[in-house]
């Protein structure tokens, strides 16, 4: 018995023994794995440092073993900072339940391998730049019950095969770029408690077969691309808390099915292209807390009443076309709502004194509707409101002064509306207001000193009232304004020097006021500026040098005011995009640390004294799209450098003393649109490189010592508007390549010393319209009959030139003209019948027209009615003689013979219609001289191209570029 009990012994320790020898061979299994897994993962952070054969793996970083040590079970590595790609080896964790490796930087592809994992509950690859799609084999892990792959960049369909994961509670695929429609599977998931789709490219309808998921509470598929209807099947989902399907393209009406879904507490149907009224069964939503149905086309009224939804705390319905008003129970005494957007709809009638009982609102936006009549003074019972927006309506009579007991407003928008009066004193008592919008109505009086009482305010935008007197000189007390737009009122007096210590302001526009003195020193403070806006004011004297310590300065006007001095201050901010001085009396040269300016876009310096030569340093400023230097006292060359002003739309160097050659690399400039470079002294010829500016509208050379021939290539520039070459010495004759110009509607090359006949292809210029001034040429020959074409002319000058023949009946087709001078030429006979309404001195200093207004063509009108120069009445003369004589003689033999010739006959033959016509001398030049000592009717100089002075709406703060 004792030798049995001695074996049974032994038997049972080689037993365990070959148990003990077994488990070693699993934990090497599994730590060989897990060593190939770490081997695909970047681990920067050195998350798996310890994941070491020398150690147990049970002991290793995110690893959960078994109870006996032997397998493991869940692999959790979240927010490890790892990169590289999913090992297929996973899935040699045969054991493993919980598999999470979200929120990491994870690249590649899902390894379909992950089927294996039959063991598996929750898969959470989230937050990851996984790609690829989804694979089908996921639907083998009929285990899973939390599956969130969502924010990755997964692609693709969401595979049909996901209704095979019976136990799934939980489905997140938000936020990557699946496509497809949402699998009618969806339905065989009957546990499914979280359906999350949102952020992908969805498209289809959402199946009917939803409604097989009686345990969802939340559905949540916004942001797609999903089609038609909601299904009516969705009224099944009892359990559903959440239902968000915002911006999609769904359609139709909402169903009243919704009505049915007694637990929803958040509905969001935002953005989609829902139609007709709301229907009244969502008010049988008696848990709901959120309803968002804004940006779709709902009408109607509001039939939502917040009596019956008494915990509604946020109502959305703005962006829609809703009308009418609201209903008196809206709110009652124990309302929640917090948050109600009417906005952007069509509801009118005067403010709805209703809502006056929410008194739990902390934001009201009422914007963009068609509501009218005055504010009421029972506003103050809205205590709770932190947000009131009222802006874009018709609301008129003063601001009530009882706005200064809202204690907790912190936003007040009432812009764009017609209120009138004073700004109330008691809003100075607002010391929780941050932002105060009251631009574009008609306010008047003070800006109130109590104002500067609102500690609290960060931007204030008065812009478009009547305000008048002086910004108060305690200003500088709200130390956190980061916008003051007072622009267009009428404030006067000085910028308070107390402003300065508003360091935090960034925005500061005070132009069209009328405001005077110079600028504060304590400028200097507002070292946060980056937009600063004092034109069509008073300002005056030389600028503070210590404006160069505003390094931030974005946008700079100080264009119309009085300004003299150096235009130095100004330049020292490498951020400085816009600089408009325009309209001052700066002078000096132009600073050449402009060019550390590299983002310049807009340069305006015009009509100032400033003089010297533009700095061949500019050339680095190879943004700028606007240069303006007109107008000042500028000499010398435009140095090549300056050619690599590529993006120049705008090149104004007018009015200066510029000299040398225009320069043949202007023609380099592709975006060009303006160049204007009248009334300087450039010489020589017009370079043919200009022709290859294909974008410009306006080219203007007026007033230069320009020589040569106009060169043809200028017929290129399709898009010309403008050319203006007159007052040079230009030769030769007209190109007819000008035709090209099909969109020209002003062309002016007067007082030049040009050739030849004017080519019929002007004719063609279809659209020239404000004037056609060849006047004070050498032109010969006729007018082109084709030039009665030109059917939109509304000024035509062709005087002083040396133009022969008949005027052409065509002109008098020109029924938009305007202004005519055909003066000083050698035209005759008879002008059309329409000239009568021009004054005679537009046709003074000519040999022989006639007709209204120069006088009758009676006596002088052939067989065709015409008016006939003094040759042909000379030969009619001549041949009337001659046959007279003629017959008289035949006459004188016949009467000899029979008569014996014993009478002698005289013979007249005379007519005194040629002695008229030779008297028809038209004594023109003295008024021809009185009207060029004048200037000439026709002497006007180069016409400037407007620009549109717009009404600007003033809450956009950078809006303020200069009005040229």
């Amino acid at each position: 018995m004792g030798r049995i009990q001695k074996y049974d012994l032994i038997l049972f320790f080689a037993k365990l023994s070959a148990v003990i020898a077994i488990a070693p061979s699993y934990n090497t299994n599994d730590s060989q794995w897990l060593q190939m897994i770490k081997s695909n993962f970047v681990d920067p952070s050195s998350v798996l440092s310890n994941w070491s054969p020398n150690s147990s793996f049970c002991s290793w970083s995110g690893l959960t073993c078994s109870d006996d040590h032997t397998h493991v079970i869940g692999l959790n590595l979240s927010g490890s900072g790892l990169s590289g790609l999913i090992s297929p080896e996973i899935s040699r964790l045969t054991s493993l339940q919980i598999l999470d490796l979200s929120s990491n930087f994870l690249s590649g592809p899902i390894p379909p391998e992950l089927n294996q994992l039959q063991n598996l509950t929750e898969l959470l690859l989230y937050s990851n730049s996984l790609s690829g799609k989804l694979p089908q084999e996921i639907g083998l892990l009929s285990k899973l019950r939390v599956l969130r792959i969502g924010d990755n960049m997964l692609t693709g369909q969401i595979t049909q095969s996901i209704g095979n994961l019976s136990e799934l509670r939980v489905l997140g695929i938000a936020y990557c770029q699946m496509n497809g429609s949402i699998p009618t599977e969806i339905g065989n998931l009957k546990h499914l408690v979280s359906l999350d789709l949102q952020q992908n490219f969805l498209t289809g309808i959402i199946p009917m077969e939803i409604n097989g998921c009686k345990k969802l509470e939340i559905f949540a598929a916004s942001n797609n691309k999903l089609e038609g209807e909601i299904p009516i099947s969705i009224g099944n989902l009892q359990a559903l808390r959440i239902l968000n399907l915002a911006n999609n393209s769904l359609s139709g009406s909402i169903s009243p099915e919704l009505g049915r879904l007694q637990n929803l507490k958040y509905l969001n149907l935002l953005g989609n292209g829902f139609s007709g009224e709301i229907p009244s069964e969502l008010n049988q939503l008696s848990q709901l807390e959120e309803l968002d149905l804004s940006g779709n086309n709902l009408s109607g009224s509001v039939s939502l009443l917040a009596s019956k939804l008494e915990r509604l705390k946020v109502l959305v319905l703005s962006n829609n076309l809703m009308t009418g008003s609201i209903a008196r129970s809206f709110c009652n005494g124990s309302s929640s709502l917090q948050i109600l957007s009417l906005s952007d709809n069509v509801f009118s009638g005067y403010f709805p004194s209703e809502l006056l009982s929410c008194t739990a609102l902390q934001q009201l936006d009422l914007s963009n509707n068609e509501f009218k009549g005055q504010l009421p003074s029972g506003l103050d019972q809205l205590v709770e409101l932190t947000n009131l927006y009222l802006n874009n309506n018709s609301f008129n009579g003063t601001l009530p002064p009882e706005i200064g007991n809202m204690s907790n407003l912190e936003f007040f928008s009432l812009y764009d509306n017609m209120i009138t009066g004073n700004i109330p004193v008691e809003i100075g008592r607002l010391r929780k207001l941050s932002i105060l919008y009251l631009y574009d109505n008609y306010m008047s009086g003070g800006i109130p000193m109590e104002l500067t009482n609102c500690s609290s305010l960060t931007e204030i935008d008065f812009y478009g009232n009547q305000l008048k007197g002086f910004i108060p000189a305690k200003i500088g007390k709200l130390k956190n304004l980061v916008l003051l737009q007072l622009r267009q009122n009428a404030l006067s007096g000085t910028i308070p020097p107390s402003l300065g210590y508003c360091k935090k302001l960034q925005i500061l526009s005070l132009a069209d006021n009328k405001l005077s003195g110079t600028l504060p020193p304590t400028f200097r403070f507002l070292s946060d500026l980056n937009l600063i806006s004092l034109y069509n004011n008073s300002f005056e004297g030389p600028l503070p040098e210590s404006l160069c310590l505003l390094k931030k300065l974005n946008i700079i006007n100080f264009s119309n005011n009085r300004f003299n001095g150096s235009i130095f201050p100004v330049t020292g901010s490498i951020f400085l995009t816009l600089l408009d001085l325009t309209n001052n009396s700066f002078s000096g040269l132009l600073p050449s640390n402009l060019v550390f300016s590299k983002n310049l876009t807009r340069l305006r310096l015009a009509h100032n004294l400033i003089t010297g030569k533009i700095p061949s340093e500019f050339s680095q400023l190879t943004e700028l799209n606007f240069l303006d230097l007109s107008s000042n006292n500028l000499t010398g060359e435009l140095a090549p450098e300056l050619s690599n002003w590529q993006k120049l739309e705008h090149l104004l160097l007018n009015n200066n003393q510029f000299s040398g050659v225009i320069p043949t690399w202007i023609g380099s400039f592709k975006e060009l649109g303006e160049l204007d470079l009248s009334s300087n002294t450039f010489s020589a010829t017009v370079p043919a490189e200009l022709g290859n500016c294909s974008n410009l509208l306006k080219l203007s050379l007026y007033n230069n010592k320009l020589s040569g021939e106009i060169p043809a290539e200028i017929g290129n520039i399709h898009s010309l508007n403008v050319l203006n070459l007159q007052r040079n010495e230009l030769s030769g004759p007209i190109p007819p390549t000008i035709q090209q110009c099909g969109n020209l509607f002003e062309l002016r090359l007067s007082e030049n010393r040009l050739t030849g006949p004017i080519p019929n292809e002007l004719g063609e210029l279809a659209e020239l319209q404000v004037m056609l001034d060849l006047s004070y040429n050498e032109l010969s020959g006729e007018i082109p009959s084709s030039l009665g074409n030109l059917l939109k002319l509304e000024r035509l000058n062709l005087s002083y030139n040396q133009l022969q023949g008949r005027v052409p009946h065509s002109l008098g087709k020109l029924s938009s003209l305007l202004r005519l001078n055909l003066s000083h030429n050698h035209l005759q006979g008879q002008l059309p019948s329409t000239f009568s309404v021009f004054p005679l001195s537009s046709f003074a200093g000519n040999d022989g027209l006639c007709g209204p207004p120069v006088g009758s063509c009676s006596r002088s009108k052939g067989k065709g009615g015409e008016s006939l120069s003094n040759a042909a009445v000379a030969g009619i003369i001549v041949a009337i003689v001659s046959t007279s004589t003629a017959i008289c003689l035949v006459l004188l033999y016949i009467m000899l013979r029979m008569w014996c010739a014993w009478r002698k006959v005289a013979i007249s033959s005379s007519d005194c219609n040629g002695n008229e016509l030779r008297e028809e001398d038209y004594k023109w030049a003295e008024h021809a001289d009185a009207l060029r000592g004048s200037g000439g009717y026709w002497k006007f100089n180069s016409m400037a191209m407007a620009t549109s002075h717009s009404k600007q709406v003033s809450a956009k703060a950078f809006q303020f570029l200069s009005q040229s």
